[in-house]
């Protein structure tokens, strides 16, 4: 069904992306404060990603989970940009963030080209 193979590349290049990018984030040198929630954003992104593999394996089967998909990309694209029209990240941020809110479109495009269950 070529409804669920659109979903299928979609969540699945997402997962591939996320799975790339996010790791090296370990590397960086930590804040002084706030370290703890550094690391919780960038673990539980990657628990995402592993979400993102399982729903491009089976895309009508575990539709519900992508509009959960599309915020995890929102909460952190929005306020992502928000900061960065604020002169508070810096232009890379707001590159990830952007990549972020065009994955929350495909997921969105995924979610209605996939059939229900």
């Amino acid at each position: 069904m070529a409804e669920a193979r659109l979903a299928q590349r979609i969540f699945r290049s997402a997962a591939l992306w996320g799975f790339l990018v996010l790791p090296p984030l370990y590397l960086v040198p930590l804040p002084h404060l706030g370290a703890e929630t550094f690391l919780g954003f960038v673990g539980c992104a990657l628990v995402f990603q592993a979400v993102f593999w399982i729903v491009g394996g089976d895309p009508v089967k575990y539709r519900a989970l992508m509009i959960p998909a599309v915020f995890e990309k929102l909460v952190f694209g929005v306020p992502a940009l928000v900061l960065f029209t604020q002169g508070r990240v810096l232009p890379i941020v707001a590159f990830f963030a952007a990549i972020d809110l065009l994955l929350a479109v495909l997921f969105l495009i995924a979610w209605r080209a996939t059939p229900r269950a």
